[in-house]
């Protein structure tokens, strides 16, 4: 990694105006933010820059302007697209948004909280539960995945179904522009037609239009009860005809996800202390999450005891605890931790329309394994949204690198293509970072793309801001 002169000059500055405290330049201090989560993108930094508040974070971005010094904006870097990853040839500088960890404000009676990007998501939601509220959006990363990430990815996770992505939560968005500006939009307006739309712009840009430091969520109520339930079904068709079933006949189905059996014996051959739910085999199993006011397990024990008389349930059950719950729940969520003990795999966050998912679901895997023999694929997630997470595993024993490069690859173009042609997206809530930048490009249609590009030339001239994601 070469030092040039601008790097060496920003991180002077940085260093004699907040000290060292602020400015990380040891290897082993850089070295465990310069790999993705997945362990597949590798970069490098002179430096690991901490501001600890909206000014600093304001001058330091400025500071990179002054001397064309790239920035990587990351939060915990739990990311799946490299999209936090620094460039490889040590040009850029990380811009850590962890020290900005402040609940600023908790409105409680408005269903508001004012936070700032570095709060861990796990955090906000036991902070807002003792005021008697929720931030309804988690995932499996919640431990450790941050506001400021959320945000700019504009994470979905398993209650989208029923509130929506990131962009449906966040009511206002504080942020630093490329050149040092002050974006200072965290006022709640119901209305505002003072033309684009600032906000939404900066949410899901992956830090390539600016810094985001603080945004204004949406809270709601507290969980009065609830109830989780654990199914076997025969086929994603049959999982979809439940999930509408369970819809027509209450409002409060929060989180209903499909696993193959496949998944399913992943998670419970290499997580420890993990257990079936249900005896015998099932070919798809659904987890379904009931919200009510009160006796939520009262609610959903007709629902499904209707819909195994109607012959759309295998086996079910329902959680009799809250730990048992929980328990249901880690099954879902330490499907990637599987998956990553298991050896390598192509992972892809896609999307299509709901009612095509089913078939799309079973009809790609079996095209995949048959083109690339020896490969196992298939498909978990929010059914409800018409996102899934659809991997392509590779035989057992087999090299990483190696099977990337000659089956990996191709399989993945193969999984795209064919969300193309079902009129989907290659990429439904993880974004696009390095990982899927060139894919992107390759089945988008050229007004998205040139338009793509005008926003981030006419936002980020110097191409400062987080260089070689998305775009």
């Amino acid at each position: 990694m070469v030092r040039t002169t601008a790097v060496e000059a920003v991180i002077a500055a940085a260093t004699e105006r907040f000290g060292a405290k602020s400015v990380a330049t040891a290897p082993q201090d850089i070295a465990p933010w310069l790999t993705d989560w997945r362990g597949r993108y590798h970069g490098a930094a002179a430096a690991v820059l901490s501001p600890a508040s909206l000014e600093e974070v304001a001058f330091l971005v400025a500071l990179a302007a002054r001397h064309r010094v790239p920035l990587v904006p990351q939060g915990g870097n739990t990311g799946m697209v490299g999209g936090a990853t620094p460039p490889a040839d040590g040009s850029a500088l990380l811009l850590s948004l962890r020290r900005m960890n402040a609940i600023r404000e908790i409105d409680a009676v408005a269903g508001f909280a004012v936070v700032e990007a570095g709060v861990v998501l796990q955090t906000l939601h036991e902070t807002v539960a003792a005021q008697g509220m929720r931030f309804p959006l988690t995932l499996g990363a919640r431990g450790s995945a941050t506001v400021g990430g959320l945000v700019s990815t504009n994470a979905g996770g398993t209650q989208v179904l029923r509130f929506g992505t990131m962009r449906s939560l966040v009511a206002g968005v504080e942020a630093v522009m490329p050149d040092g500006g002050i974006w200072r939009g965290l006022e709640v307006l119901k209305k505002d037609n003072r033309g684009y739309d600032l906000n939404q712009l900066l949410i899901g840009a992956e830090g390539t239009l600016g810094v985001v430091t603080a945004a204004t969520l949406k809270l709601v109520p507290a969980i009065g009860d609830r109830a989780v339930a654990w199914i076997g079904v025969e086929t994603p068709e049959v999982a979809l005809q439940l999930l509408r079933r369970f819809e027509r006949q209450t409002r409060g189905v929060e989180g209903f996800e499909i696993v193959p059996a496949d998944t399913l014996g992943l998670v419970l051959a290499h997580v420890p202390g993990t257990r079936s739910p249900l005896g015998g085999e099932h070919p798809w199993h659904v987890l379904v999450e009931l919200v009510a006011d009160r006796e939520a397990v009262a609610e959903l024990e007709p629902l499904v005891a209707d819909a195994f008389e109607a012959g759309l349930i295998r086996d079910a059950t329902i959680a009799a605890s809250e730990a048992q719950a929980e328990a249901f729940w880690r099954l879902r969520d330490s499907i990637s931790e599987a998956e990553r003990a298991a050896g390598p795999a192509m992972q892809h966050d896609i999307s299509v329309p709901v009612d095509a998912m089913p078939r799309f679901m079973v009809e790609a895997a079996a095209t995949v394994e048959a083109a690339f023999p020896g490969t196992v694929a298939s498909a978990f997630g929010h059914l409800g949204d018409g996102n899934v997470h659809f991997h392509v595993r590779a035989p057992a024993a087999s090299d990483a690198d190696s099977w990337r490069r000659d089956v990996g690859y191709a399989a993945s173009g193969m999984v795209h293509d064919l969300v193309d042609a079902a009129g989907g997206s290659i990429s439904a809530e993880h974004g696009i970072g390095q990982m899927k930048r060139d894919e992107l490009a390759r089945l988008s249609d050229p007004v998205r793309m040139a338009t793509l590009r005008a926003i981030k030339h006419a936002l980020d001239p110097l191409g400062i801001m987080n260089p070689g994601k998305l775009l």
